[in-house]
């Protein structure tokens, strides 16, 4: 006989089926929400604090460690335009991030059983806050100490002053780096939920885990030993945030079955 919980299961996804060609036109749709969303994020920002003004508050840290006269340089010849110009995309971005998520949500949910969306909508807000808090890492610690440091090795007669497109990539390759580097706690709590390792095998890793996060962040990062132990050491600290969070989210996102036979055993 058929377990009746399984044809619950069943029950509450059935009839939602929809033919392919439906499935592109949501897709469509979402797709257009979200560059609705940068479009509107872009015009906010050029409005105000506008291209001039990003590129002002990204120079912050390195500005810091220069002469007080010196400035920022742009070698190629287009440069004034397009550098600022690829800060305001970037930063546009980050600040529609949540709405983007927010559309990647309503794409997926409708394929989605309750106790999985009981759990997908928690892990985009804290994943998107784990990436702001990542990107907000690297601007306001990680570039005044990693300049500091370089700025100690620079000769006397060497003046200091780097190009602006150089800088921009640079600074814009570690956002990354640091924004999926600091989602180390949601991967833990996905691989424990599916079953895929357990908490005390992660447990068991953690010494492995920690030359891993070294390795990861000495091919990441600039080759200065400041901006690597700042990403390897926030990544081992969250690896033991992802342990602790496992748990919890385990029990938390649980179908109803699974409650059920756990509760019985």
């Amino acid at each position: 006989m058929a377990d009746p919980t399984d044809k619950n299961k069943e029950d509450e996804l059935a009839g939602t089926e929809q033919p392919f060609v439906q499935h592109l036109m949501e897709l469509r749709d979402r797709l257009l929400y979200c560059l609705y969303g940068l479009a509107v994020a872009g015009v906010l920002l050029a409005i105000w604090p506008g291209p001039s003004g990003l590129i002002d508050l990204i120079a912050v840290p390195i500005r810091a460690h220069m002469p007080h006269d010196a400035k920022l340089i742009a070698i190629g010849v287009f440069s004034p335009f397009f550098v600022p110009l690829k800060v305001l995309l970037m930063t546009a971005v980050l600040l529609a991030l949540p709405w983007l998520m927010y559309q990647c949500w309503m794409f997926v949910a409708p394929g989605l059983y309750s106790h999985e969306k009981r759990f997908a909508l928690p892990l985009i807000i804290f994943g998107s806050l784990l990436a702001y808090a990542g990107i907000a890492f690297v601007q306001f610690f990680v570039l005044d100490k990693m300049f500091g440091f370089i700025q100690k090795f620079t000769p006397a007669a060497v003046a200091a002053t780097p190009d602006i497109a150089s800088y921009v990539e640079a600074i814009l390759s570690l956002y990354i780096a640091f924004g999926v580097a600091f989602q180390v706690p949601i991967v833990v709590m996905l691989l424990v939920r599916f079953e895929m390792v357990t908490i005390e095998k992660l447990r068991s890793f953690r010494g492995y885990f920690i030359v891993v996060a070294f390795v990861v962040a000495a091919v990441l990062t600039p080759p200065d030993v400041v901006s690597q132990l700042a990403l390897a050491i926030p990544m081992c600290l969250l690896y033991e945030v992802g342990i602790i969070g496992a748990r919890y989210f385990t029990k938390y996102s649980k179908a109803p079955e699974e409650s059920a036979d756990s509760a019985q055993s």
